[in-house]
């Protein structure tokens, strides 16, 4: 474990003396391609929210509540990588504070999409083999209490990073640095803590999307006189474990940049180029997709967004034939 703080430490080494000799014309437009990539799927997600507030229904529903909390983890989590990756390539130095907060919110929001998952394919898993239950289970402060315990778990991780770091520096927050992750926490064990968080919460996650689907298909099978919507509550719980596959290839992001980094050698260039398009492809796309499939699959908020998109888009047209 000992290279992996090694590795560690020379990526921001790296980082910092390739971006400063490499910064130009190239550079500037993938900031450009990557923060409008950000900005169109901030846009898609906030139309769905849109869409979401517009029923009373949905903000009462413990599933839509569940998934409009995704939509705005997975916004926050785009925009707040996406200026993490855009000061990384333009070499911008900030406080430690300013960047402990960027990378406790990215990490958060980044951890928040599996738990929730989990618990919205338990939701499914009461609604379909406790219907009687439901009701009493699946309530608005049971939502609240479920989603305060997500943010908790997915907080534990970077909240002990910089206990640890104010402890053993008390100045910690006022130095400069270069905001990344590994130039914020590099010793061997919080790289270690960090793995194990990961693997557990995903190992977690899996497990009980698989438990719901086997569960619910064994519940279609009994009980026939509800079996439409066993079937649709199975699809539902299959999907979930679609989405929990898109965010595993997020979480292969820093595993697939350090072997990156050890295959080019001492080739930055090429390591910067691959490093662009592993962020690109592994970390944002995926994030960008899974809400909009898991939206645009809903039979009750899809007319809604196709709605209120062509109806932006509509408004849009008007007011450019008007000027």
């Amino acid at each position: 474990m000992a290279e992996i703080n090694s590795t560690n430490v020379q990526l921001a080494f790296i980082y910092e003396q390739i971006y400063r000799v490499d910064f130009g014309a190239v550079t500037g437009i993938k900031i450009a391609v990557v923060v409008l990539m950000t900005l169109f799927f901030v846009c898609i997600n906030c139309i769905m929210l849109f869409a979401l507030r517009s029923k009373t229904a949905f903000y009462e529903t413990p599933r839509y509540i569940l998934f409009a909390h995704m939509l705005l983890s997975d916004s926050v989590l785009l925009l707040t990588t996406t200026a993490m990756y855009a000061m990384s390539l333009a070499l911008v130095s900030i406080a430690k504070g300013i960047c402990s907060l960027l990378v406790l919110i990215s990490n958060c929001t980044f951890q928040n999409a599996p738990l929730t998952l989990a618990v919205m394919s338990l939701e499914r898993y009461v609604a379909i083999c406790f219907p009687l239950r439901h009701s009493s289970i699946a309530t608005q402060r049971n939502t609240g209490i479920a989603l305060g315990v997500i943010w908790f778990l997915s907080s534990l991780n970077v909240m002990s990073d910089i206990v640890y770091e104010l402890i053993t520096d008390p100045n910690h927050l006022f130095k400069i640095t270069f905001c990344t992750r590994q130039k914020l926490f590099v010793t061997k064990w919080q790289a270690d803590k960090a793995q194990v968080f990961d693997v557990l919460y995903f190992v977690s996650v899996a497990l009980i999307i698989i438990f719901t689907y086997i569960r619910i298909m064994i519940t279609a099978m009994s009980v026939s006189s509800n079996k439409d919507s066993a079937k649709k509550a199975r699809r539902t719980v299959l999907l979930h474990l679609v989405q929990l596959g898109l965010c595993l290839t997020s979480f292969l992001y820093g595993i697939i940049e350090k072997l990156l980094y050890l295959l080019t050698g001492s080739d930055g260039s090429l390591f910067i180029q691959l490093r662009y398009l592993n962020f690109l492809i592994i970390l944002i796309l995926p994030r960008c997709l899974s809400p909009l499939i898991y939206g645009l699959r809903d039979e009750a908020v899809r007319p809604l967004f196709q709605y209120y998109f062509c109806y932006g888009a509509n408004k849009v047209k008007t007011a450019i034939s008007v000027h």
